[in-house]
């Protein structure tokens, strides 16, 4: 469960980084916005929590939820229509991946009681 979680931030993470990459290379960027601007910050966050499932999972998992959560917010505050569909592409890799990696956490520590007793 752990590397389906890390495998499907890391997916999102590189999506984010293709963003950032291709926004980079742009030779015609537009203008400042606080909807591009909160972009960047979920996507930093995102290669963050991508980074941290190999380190530290409980932190991890909870950044993820709560970047599911922000996802979430940004699509119903910026988005015009289909927020739905907006948050299930972006917003659910996020939620399935935070809950597999607490799930596998759980379990783990479940293991190590049932060993101890």
């Amino acid at each position: 469960m752990k590397l389906v979680a890390r495998i499907i931030v890391a997916i999102g993470a590189l999506w984010f980084l293709a963003v950032f990459v291709g926004e980079a290379v742009n030779r015609n960027p537009g203008p400042f916005t606080w909807e591009g601007a909160t972009v960047v910050a979920i996507g930093i966050v995102a290669i963050a929590a991508a980074i941290l499932s190999w380190r530290r999972e409980s932190l991890a998992a909870i950044v993820m939820l709560a970047l599911s959560v922000a996802i979430g917010i940004h699509i119903a505050i910026c988005a015009g229509r289909y927020h739905l569909l907006a948050w299930t592409a972006m917003g659910l890799p996020y939620l399935v991946a935070g809950l597999l990696l607490r799930g596998s956490l759980r379990l783990s520590r479940d293991d190590e009681d049932s060993d101890n007793s």
